[in-house]
C-alpha cells in the first residue's frame, strides 16, 4: 500500500500545543554574569512557551517566575562553590524552575522575620511558588519550584 501525506488545507500555524513538554536547561559556572545569563535563558524560555504552547502569563505571573530563578540560581552560587544546572520545563498548564548544585547541604527555611538581615531567598521562593521540593541527589542536591499557570 502506497503512502499518502495528510496536509492541512492550508498552511496555517498548528492550532492545538505541542505534546511534550518545553524543555530548556543549562549549566554556569558561577562567574560573574552567570545570574543575569540565567534571567536571560529563562526569559527566552518563557518567550518560546507562549509562541508554542500558546500558554498565558500574566505580568505578575511572568514577574514571580523571573524572581524565582534569580533567587534558586543567586542560593547555587553563593552556597555550592560550584557550578550548577538551571533546568525550565513547562506547558499551558504548569512551569517547574529547576536547580541541581554540587553542595548536599539542603536549604534552611526560616519564618518570615523582616528584621533578619539576609536569609531571605527561599521565603521568598515559597511564597512565589506552588509547590517546592528540596531533595539530595547524586551530583549535590535538587530544588524545584512548580508553578501552576491560571489563565
Amino acid at each position: 500500500m502506497k503512502e499518502q501525506a495528510i496536509s492541512r488545507p492550508d498552511d496555517s500555524p498548528r492550532s492545538c500545543p505541542p505534546t511534550e513538554a518545553l524543555h530548556s536547561a543549562e549549566v554556569f559556572d558561577g562567574e560573574p554574569g552567570c545570574i543575569s545569563q540565567a534571567r536571560a535563558l529563562a526569559d527566552r524560555f518563557l518567550a518560546r512557551l507562549v509562541s508554542e504552547w500558546t500558554a498565558v502569563l500574566g505580568t505578575h505571573t511572568r514577574n514571580d517566575l523571573m524572581l524565582a530563578v534569580s533567587e534558586l540560581v543567586t542560593n547555587a552560587e553563593r552556597y555550592s562553590h560550584g557550578p550548577y544546572l538551571l533546568e525550565l520545563e513547562g506547558t499551558a498548564e504548569r512551569i517547574s524552575v529547576t536547580v541541581y548544585d554540587s553542595s548536599s547541604a539542603l536549604p534552611v527555611f526560616y519564618s518570615p522575620d523582616p528584621s533578619r538581615l539576609g536569609g531571605h531567598g527561599m521565603e521568598i521562593v515559597v511564597a512565589l511558588c506552588d509547590r517546592l521540593t528540596a531533595e539530595r541527589v547524586p551530583v549535590g542536591k535538587r530544588i524545584r519550584a512548580e508553578f501552576i499557570l491560571t489563565g
